[in-house]
This record gives structure tokens, C-alpha cells and sequence, in this order.
């Protein structure tokens, strides 16, 4: 069963969806068969690998209300071993759509029963709230990376997040595990970057990731182009970083 690891923080501009990607691609070009969900209806995750969202006839949104095969969405992208679920604005309704209905926290899980095998990585990009595509995504996960980014302000929010994975471990999903906080927006030049970093290696410890993802110009202007940063530039501090990250996944932290 490949393992299914949901990339999730309420606030917005943390680096998730960059995240997605580029954990994705860098687990796809360590040969790894990886899918990436895009569970956000802004369907960022998709056009930063180059889908056109808009083009799409059948999305996510199918597969949560509709319960279409998952099979019949996914699609292929410039790295042999990535493959994508995409999403659009059609799934902006969902939220609304899913409150009446029955199994509504279990909709995404269900979908991928039939086709965990056949990748070794799922690693699903999570909507900045903790809504019930929030909901669905931790529901189906083994486990949950949290991006943080390295500014003030920086763990406002987090103890909520981690109340929400509290219950869900208490009510649907008792296996879920912390995958492991990601630092991320860390500039080298600013104090508050190594302070913000400080301060939750010390409270969080083990939990947060020994690689660290850098601003980094390459990093930002890799999703204009349709690409994730080590399609862009394989050699920039971004595309380091993420495989590492990748790295860490694979073969664990110390």
C-alpha cells in the first residue's frame, strides 16, 4: 500500500501547495510511483505541474460528490513516475455539498482504497482551512506534514491544527501520525527566520524535519512556467532542499 501523507495548514501563503509539488516530484524523480491530490479548489497544485484546470472535464469534485472512479481523473505529467488527481473552482462547493450527505469525512478514503497499491507515495495538497476537505484528507492519510513558515506570527494557528488531528485520531482516523513539521520561507539574512526555527526545534523536537526550504527566487517563479523547481532548475537551493526533504521521507530522520 503506498504510503499516504496529507501536506495540511489552515493558514494560507505557508508554502503547502509548493510543498506538494515538489515533495511529489522529488519522491517521482527518486523513482518512486507518487499521485499527488489536489484537494485545493484553487487546483494550484495541478497548473504548477502544468495542467490546464481550466480545460478539465472531470476533477476531484467528481470523485468526492459524484463518486466517479479516481481512475478515470488521474493524469500523467512530464515525470514518468507523477502522476496527478487534479481539481478546479468546481470544488469549491463541495464543502456545501458534503454536509447532508453519509460518510462525508470518508469520501476521499474511500476512492483511494482501490488504487493505493499502485503508487508507493500519495501525498495530498490540503485547502488553507480546516473544512471537511481538511476533514477527508486527514481522514485518508497515514500521516500529516505541516508546513511553517519561518516569520512572526508563525505558529499562530498551530495549536489548532493539531486539536483538529487530535480528533480526527480520536473519531475517524486512529493511525494517523505527525509525518513532521516542514520549515519553510527561511532567509538566511533575517533573525527572525533563525529565531522562528529556534523556537520550534525546541518545543517540537524531533518532529520537525532536519531540511529546511529557503525563499529562494527559482522556488517562486517555478509554477509560471508549469513545472515543479527541479524541472526549472535542478541545481537552485529550492530543488536541494526538496530532495532532501524527499530523502528524509524515504529513509527516515535520525
Amino acid at each position: 500500500m503506498g504510503k499516504r501523507i496529507a501536506v495540511a495548514n489552515q493558514k494560507g501563503g505557508v508554502g503547502k501547495t509548493t510543498t506538494a509539488v515538489n515533495l511529489a516530484a522529488s519522491l517521482a524523480v527518486a523513482e518512486k510511483k507518487t499521485l499527488l491530490i489536489d484537494l485545493d479548489p484553487q487546483g494550484n497544485a495541478g497548473s504548477g505541474i502544468g495542467v490546464d484546470k481550466d480545460g478539465l472535464t472531470r476533477t476531484l469534485y467528481n470523485v468526492i460528490i459524484d463518486e466517479i472512479d479516481i481512475k478515470e481523473i488521474i493524469l500523467g505529467t512530464e515525470l514518468e513516475y507523477l502522476h496527478i488527481a487534479p481539481s478546479n473552482s468546481d470544488l469549491t462547493g463541495a464543502e456545501i455539498e458534503l454536509v447532508g450527505t453519509i460518510a462525508r469525512e470518508s469520501r476521499l478514503k474511500t476512492a483511494l482504497a482501490d488504487i493505493s497499491a499502485d503508487y508507493d507515495y500519495i501525498i495530498i495538497d490540503s485547502p488553507p482551512s480546516l473544512g471537511l476537505l481538511t476533514v477527508n484528507s486527514l481522514t485518508a492519510s497515514d500521516s500529516v506534514l505541516i508546513p511553517l513558515q519561518c516569520e512572526f506570527y508563525a505558529m499562530e494557528g498551530l495549536a489548532q491544527l493539531m486539536r483538529t488531528i487530535d480528533l480526527i485520531k480520536q473519531h475517524l482516523n486512529p493511525d494517523l501520525t505527525i509525518e513532521g513539521i516542514l520549515l519553510t520561507m527561511f532567509d538566511m539574512r533575517n533573525n527572525i527566520s533563525h529565531q522562528v526555527a529556534e523556537d520550534v526545534r525546541e518545543y517540537f523536537d524531533k518532529q520537525v524535519f532536519s531540511s529546511v526550504i529557503p525563499r529562494n527566487v527559482k522556488l517562486s517563479e517555478s509554477p509560471s512556467f508549469g513545472k515543479p523547481v527541479l524541472l526549472y532548475d535542478i541545481g537552485c537551493t529550492g530543488s536541494v532542499s526538496y530532495l532532501n526533504l524527499a530523502k528524509e521521507i524515504m529513509c527516515g530522520r535520525n
